[in-house]
């Protein structure tokens, strides 16, 4: 994942003991292995998070104090309370842990999803095929269920809520919305625990809105046949990020039984703010294959969709497929809040270049710890910008318009 003050935190699961490159000792079967590189590429430092049991990297993000949340699952652990639990760390921002939870209930409980949220904490969406015992306090209405975890900012939990009917019903994915988080996932569960909507065909997809405190605002389910799976959702928000103008979502259709002619080819499902359906693509490409699996969709900031998967002529076979393509329902959904910014990264000088309409704008010049360092007005599009002081790094620029626009973008002294 890229970090705010520039380069990447690489996070991967590793056997591997200290030699080579791997400069801790392995803590015991597979562990959690981090490393921290700069925009150039070179490691700022390396940490082996784990215990004697096997544990698998699953998520990581970064939070406001520019430390990081790691999410991932664990077997068996001396300290854990069922077949699989998840396992939550943060570290500060030069790797030292700051805290370690275990979560889970007296069965197996697999993370697959963690986004952050603005008090600082985190969101984890768990596919969970527990009950109460352990950490867990939620009892589940089925096989499986979406059982959603709310972390503070010291890695404590503030709450946890159980979503599912009788069969079973499995978390993909979560994002943030202006009124609390979307939830979803695909469900084989007819109206039974608290699902209060039925299936029409095989496994159909369950989203649901929540609160900033878990409880339900709306479900609706959504099916295109046979076993359609999740496994990407972006919430479209307005300019200022304060409401929501719709929800993209990105999958693909298993065959269960027949094959139908759009059976394992990517699709988008665009909801508006309320769940309700606007439109439903299928996206084949070029050099389509026998099966192809969706694994994320991304919706870039310029209207721009990035799909990507896997197409294969046969199982063991597959290949990564992503594609870019541009869409003129959603392009006229996004309100362009474009900064160019060149030379980046940049030496003495550099020139920001604001690419939607305003009458007076106040630029703003930030290190990556949130200390302001220059500011100006400006009625131009392109105002330039001396940067001969500022030590190498990663810094970050905001807009402000007369109109309230907020927009930012990240500039690299060399």
């Amino acid at each position: 994942m890229a970090t705010q003050e520039g380069g990447f935190l690489l996070a991967g699961t590793s056997y591997s003991g200290k030699n080579l490159d791997k400069k801790d000792a392995s803590e015991g079967g597979s562990d959690i292995w981090l490393i921290r590189i700069n925009e150039f590429g070179d490691e700022l430092w390396q940490k082996t998070l784990g215990t004697a049991q096997d544990e698998d990297a699953r998520a990581v993000i970064q939070t406001t104090d520019l430390g990081f949340f790691i999410a991932g699952n664990v077997q068996n652990a001396a300290k854990g309370y069922g077949s699989k639990d998840v396992l939550v760390v943060k570290i500060d921002k030069n790797g030292k842990e700051l805290s370690q939870i275990i979560l889970g209930g007296k069965g197996l409980d697999e993370v697959e999803k963690m986004i952050p949220t603005v008090d600082g904490g985190v969101l984890l969406g768990i596919y969970s095929r527990s009950n109460t015992g352990g950490s867990k306090k939620t009892e589940n209405f089925g096989e499986g269920d979406y059982w959603i975890v709310k972390l503070n900012k010291e890695g404590k939990v503030e709450w946890e809520k159980n979503y599912g009917g009788k069969a079973d019903d499995r978390i993909k994915t979560l994002a943030l919305s202006s009124t609390g988080y979307m939830i979803g996932g695909s469900s084989r569960s007819e109206r039974s625990g608290n699902k209060s909507i039925g299936i029409e065909d095989g496994t159909d997809m369950w989203l649901i809105s929540l609160n900033e405190r878990g409880e339900e605002i709306w479900q609706k389910s959504y099916n295109f046949k046979n076993r359609d799976v999740l496994m990407g959702m972006n919430v479209i928000k307005t300019g200022d990020d304060k409401n929501s103008k719709g929800i993209l979502l990105g999958g693909y259709t298993q065959a269960e039984g027949r094959i139908e002619t759009d059976d394992e080819t990517f699709w988008m499902l665009y909801l508006d703010q309320n769940g309700n359906e606007q439109w439903r693509k299928h996206v084949k490409g070029e050099s389509r294959k026998k099966e192809e699996r969706l694994s994320d969709i991304k919706l870039n900031r310029d209207g721009s969709i990035i799909l990507a998967g896997t197409s294969a002529e046969e199982l063991g076979k597959e290949n990564w497929k992503i594609v870019k393509l541009g869409d003129k329902q959603l392009d006229q959904l996004i309100e362009k809040l474009d900064i160019k910014i060149y030379p980046n990264p940049v030496s003495d000088y550099c020139y920001v270049e604001i690419g939607f309409d305003f009458k007076e704008a106040d630029i703003t010049l930030y290190d990556m710890g949130g200390r302001q360092l220059q500011t100006m007005k400006t009625k131009n599009k392109v105002t330039k910008i001396n940067t001969q002081n500022l030590i190498q790094g990663a810094y970050l620029i905001t807009i402000k318009t007369d109109t309230n626009k907020i927009a930012n973008a990240k500039i690299i002294k060399k």
